[in-house]
């Protein structure tokens, strides 16, 4: 009795140890595909939110690199980021002699870092909470369980660290942008007369750039009110092109709308509607990109990271531009001197006109994905389908890009220059990010 007796014990310990039947195969299936379901489940928060465009890509960013830094180890091939991120310091690495499940290690790093990021982390972990007793179920080996889970938030602990010196809360402690009489800088726009949004974003840390400035688009126009002046041309461009404005120009215009908060007035009665940001929508096109492909969880971490910081730099540097220039929208302009009844298609945003944000943010990233996925790759872009929208066909990201980035002056938000500028700059940018990270 006394030898069964010890028997049982042994036995308990090593069922508590290697737990239930680790049923890799279904493990394996459970992950295909996980990184995009959870981009898009972080989407839904930040749509809730209703974070702004260029906080909604730091995010983004942060949540992707922290996905990537815990599934890379699954690839001996593959390298840390820190040598490439800016200021990014030596990662934790796993012990030599205790087993992990890296696709466990990078969910859990993309969830704990997400959550802190965002307002509702309550849904974040519950998101997490899911995940955990759906592999819990499928089956597991109980210390694997643990060594990934524990590895996973050390690394997002060490992701949230960096990130916690990127001046981001530094910034709330500058100055409120200011609004004076000068006729050419930028002011509040109806309906809501919103102040300026992240006035000072191009204080934030870059991932890659080395400033914000770096690939500085130049000036838009001098502003002029002489009707034989160029700024003139331009402005009645934008009105024009609004006033005439076909079917065809109307889809694009609402398709790429990307507004995270559009207020709709009712009579007396006054409600907000949440969408996907330019940047959200961008992730959105990559994660149904990497379904498509079938990708593994390291390609599929190595694109959304890349993507990540490519369009989080891209938002930095447009912004710098912004408030540079601090240049009025086309509805002020085209209210006060050319047609004071005139509306634009679009809810024209909170900040400044040049460079476009939407403009610089997709040729970022097209230029990003095409790097990965070659110049003609075609898909159907489903993005918008859950905001009401059917989905719209591409020969290629680039033509992609270059739709969104019409689709600004269609909806009557932006001079031609600052969409012009703004792929180039955005060009520019995703160019410098792809030769410089360095994933092997």
């Amino acid at each position: 009795m006394k030898k069964l007796g010890s028997l049982l014990i042994l036995c308990s310990v090593l069922l508590v140890s290697c737990g239930t039947k680790h049923n890799q195969e279904g493990l394996d299936a459970y992950f295909e595909g996980g990184l995009s379901k959870y981009n898009r489940q972080l989407t839904d928060v930040i749509v809730a939110d209703i974070f702004t465009p260029p906080v909604a890509s730091r995010i983004y960013a942060y949540s992707n690199v922290a996905a990537y830094e815990g599934i890379r180890f699954a690839d001996a091939s593959k390298k840390s980021l820190a040598a490439t991120l800016n200021n990014l310091e030596k990662l934790p690495e796993p012990i030599a002699n205790k087993e992990y499940y890296y696709p466990l290690v990078s969910a859990v790093a993309f969830m704990n870092v997400g959550k802190s990021l965002v307002f509702d982390l309550d849904k974040v972990e519950a998101i997490k909470g899911d995940m955990l007793a759906e592999i819990k179920a499928i089956g597991i080996d109980a210390v694997v369980y643990e060594n990934s889970v524990s590895f996973g938030e050390e690394l997002a602990a060490e992701i949230l660290n960096w990130a916690a010196k990127d001046g981001y809360l530094r910034r709330t402690a500058l100055p409120r942008y200011s609004v004076n009489d000068d006729a050419g800088r930028w002011k509040p726009t109806p309906p809501d007369y919103m102040e300026a949004i992240e006035p000072h974003w191009n204080t934030i840390r870059p991932f890659v750039l080395d400033s914000a400035g770096q690939f500085d688009p130049g000036l838009p126009t001098a502003f002029d009110l002489e009707k034989d002046s160029k700024f003139y041309e331009e402005a009645i461009e934008v009105y024009e092109t609004v006033n005439q404005l076909d079917d065809k120009q109307l889809e694009v215009a609402k398709f790429w709308d990307c507004n995270p908060n559009i207020s709709h007035t009712k009579g007396h009665v006054m409600y907000f509607q949440q969408q996907i940001s330019p940047g959200g929508h961008w992730m959105h096109i990559a994660a149904q990109v990497l379904e498509e492909e079938k990708a593994n969880g390291v390609t599929a971490a190595e694109t959304m990271s890349l993507l990540g910081v490519t369009i989080a730099d891209a938002f930095i540097s447009c912004w710098d531009q912004k408030y540079k220039s601090s240049l009025t929208r086309p509805e002020t302009y085209i209210n006060n001197y050319i047609d004071q009844d005139w509306e634009p298609i679009l809810q024209t945003p909170a900040f400044p006109e040049h460079t476009s944000g939407h403009s610089v943010a997709s040729s970022a990233a097209a230029t990003a994905l095409t790097a990965l996925f070659g110049e003609n790759y075609a898909f159907v872009d489903a993005t918008e389908v859950p905001y009401g929208l059917p989905p719209r066909s591409f020969q290629s990201f680039w033509q992609a890009a270059e739709e969104a980035a019409i689709s600004r002056l269609y909806g009557g938000i932006h001079y031609r220059p600052a969409i012009e500028l703004g792929v180039q700059q955005g060009r520019a940018i995703g160019n410098f990010v792809v030769k410089s990270v360095e994933f092997e």
